[in-house]
């Protein structure tokens, strides 16, 4: 059973505006991101950066027409991809706090909202499957609160204390899914922490990146650790003890380079009950070396790379497939053909035709 995760970029600068471009099967980033697709073939994917519209009676929602529009129809000679079960939710993003949380004199602005965005659910996410998602177990934890994380990393001195006692932790949201395959039953633990980016010398984004991970490496552990957690319905807690699980998403941190709090992915790298599965590819090496720039500063092994953020920043791990240790993998890997090989016209530069991001999988033997 193969799952991915990938970083669409299929957001847009106004609200409907996506719901518009893939009504029609010509938009040519989304016949992009679903070759892609086709071409991996996943059973369980996350797509980050999709923006969430709501749904409307009667009529489609975006997932429905990325899948009737471009995963089911072959693109430029791929097989269809079918996916009879999605999920998607509300997001953080655009959702505004009626507070003045950048200290810019404005509570109107897309940094004042509980997520960044410029509209409500710009940057969403969604989880297409070939097997069943309980939609009903399903467990979301947008509204719990930074300030409710024990020993959190919240800026002392720099949120108004209004701000401090309803600020939201997720930036989008956290899912736990329960997805019913051949076997067993596996939890999807899918979101898009903020990136480590765009903040001053209060680290306001680096220190929330860390403690979205940080979620996650409670909620798996369990018992006493997730003991403060609570989702959106009032559930306390984290997952029961020997739960399958895999934990999947844009997480904007790599282990050694770019901009991320110390040792944030580490906190599900070096977990007791995480594998790390390490999927690589030869054209991140190659994309590394031609680009220069920052990647001659890194100390991460440019295999593991999984997007592409140009010269002055460089190419990061920052997509992640972590299956839970209880789980057998067969095999990983980072849609990053070298030059010259099929696909490779998908992924380019930056900017990018496509995403600045790169689908990664893991192949998990079902018992």
């Amino acid at each position: 059973m193969r799952i991915a995760t990938y970083n669409t970029s299929l957001f847009r600068r106004a609200a409907g505006a996506l719901l518009a471009d893939l009504a029609t099967p010509d938009n040519r980033q989304a016949r992009n991101i679903a070759e892609v697709i086709q071409r991996i073939d996943p059973d369980i994917l996350l797509l980050n950066e999709f923006d969430y519209v709501p749904d409307s009676p009667g009529s489609p929602s975006c997932v429905d027409l990325f899948r009737a529009n471009y995963l089911e129809a072959g693109q430029h000679g791929q097989a269809p991809v079918r996916y009879p079960y999605a999920f998607t939710a509300p997001s953080n993003t655009g959702v505004p706090t009626g507070l003045d949380l950048d200290g810019d004199g404005a509570a109107d602005g897309p940094r004042d909202a509980f997520g960044y965005g410029e509209f409500e659910g710009q940057y969403g996410m969604a989880v297409l499957s070939k097997y069943p998602v309980d939609a009903a177990r399903a467990r979301t934890f947008r509204y719990f609160r930074w300030q409710d994380m024990p020993g959190n990393l919240m800026p002392a001195d720099f949120y108004p204390e209004p701000a401090r006692a309803v600020l939201r932790l997720s930036s989008k949201s956290h899912w736990d899914l329960p997805v019913s395959v051949p076997g067993l039953m596996l939890h999807v633990l899918a979101s898009h922490p903020c990136p480590p980016f765009f903040d001053g010398p209060e680290r306001r984004n680096q220190r929330r990146n860390h403690d979205e991970i940080r979620l996650w490496a409670d909620y798996v552990a369990g018992g006493a650790r997730a003991g403060y957690l609570y989702d959106d319905a009032g559930g306390a807690g984290g997952l029961a003890a020997g739960e399958r699980f895999v934990v999947m998403g844009d997480l904007n941190a790599d282990p050694r380079d770019g901009r991320a709090w110390p040792g944030a992915v580490r906190q599900l790298l070096d977990h007791p009950l995480i594998q790390d599965p390490s999927p690589a590819s030869a054209g991140a090496v190659e994309a590394a070396r031609l680009q220069g720039g920052a990647n001659v500063r890194h100390l991460g092994d440019p295999r593991l790379d999984t997007a592409d953020f140009g010269r002055a920043t460089g190419n990061l791990r920052v997509d992640y497939v972590l299956p839970s240790r209880n789980l057998a993998v067969a095999g990983a890997g980072v849609f990053w053909p070298r030059s010259g090989e099929p696909g490779a016209e998908l992924t380019g530069g930056f900017p990018f035709p496509t995403s600045d991001h790169r689908l990664v999988w893991v192949d998990l033997a079902l018992p």
